[in-house]
């Protein structure tokens, strides 16, 4: 019977991929078939060195890098990001942890991890966005690895404006100082996954990086979904 009902709603309401625009059918999720197989996989691990870790070589204090898939302009990667950040599709975020998490499942090369810690938006921002998009994808990563989502260990102390138009040496200006360490949250002697949207320059997670180090004996790794070559 369920199974009738959702056939007639997605008839009256019909579900698109977020992809192509085309519908989705029965057992299709955000993403159609023919784009679940066409999304440009990194294919990177938390043991080999990858094209994002070398980004934070002289720069930071991070263990290991790691993006899930390849951003390109136009793509089919940003149109999923835009609908995640931009337009309240929050499910995307689980959706993407769920198959990422899967796979670092499967390659058992990432420690046990104490804490996962989101890039944080500056308060007004969240406001009025209504949510870090970053949320959904941390919370169900964590269940995935058995470990816990940890949203406030990092503070934003500046409102700013979208960094995608700005250059390489404007971001890491921007970002420099623009993350401190939550003084109630102690993450001493602990093994953090720093996640994020997408690296472009590598400046924001180095600022939130360079943050999360004035915690003593931490071990910080990067995971995000996605990584622009």
């Amino acid at each position: 019977m369920s199974n009738i009902i959702n056939d007639i709603n997605s008839i009256l309401l019909p579900k698109v991929c977020f992809g192509c625009n085309g519908k989705l059918y029965r057992g299709e999720h955000f993403l159609c078939t023919v784009c679940r197989h066409d999304l440009p996989f990194t294919e990177f691990n938390f043991t080999q060195e990858n094209a994002v870790d070398r980004i934070f070589y002289g720069r930071c204090h991070i263990k290991k890098a790691s993006s899930f898939l390849y951003f390109y302009n136009p793509g089919k990667v940003k149109q999923l990001l835009h609908y995640l950040k931009y337009s309240r599709q929050k499910k995307i975020g689980n959706f993407l942890a769920q198959w990422f998490g899967q796979q670092i499942l499967a390659e058992n090369t990432l420690p046990t991890i104490d804490f996962i810690v989101p890039v944080p938006l500056h308060p007004k921002k969240q406001k009025k966005r209504g949510y870090n998009q970053l949320e959904g994808f941390g919370k169900e990563l964590a269940i995935l690895l058995n470990t816990k989502y940890k949203e406030n260990a990092l503070i934003k102390t500046a409102n700013t404006k979208t960094q995608t138009k700005k250059n390489r040496l404007n971001r890491w200006l921007n970002t420099k100082n623009l993350y401190e360490p939550n003084p109630s949250v102690d993450l001493s002697n602990k093994t953090i996954l720093l996640i994020d949207d997408v690296i472009t320059t590598g400046a924001t997670i180095e600022s939130c990086s360079n943050a999360l180090s004035k915690h003593e004996n931490i071990s910080i790794y990067v995971a995000t979904i996605a990584f622009v070559p």
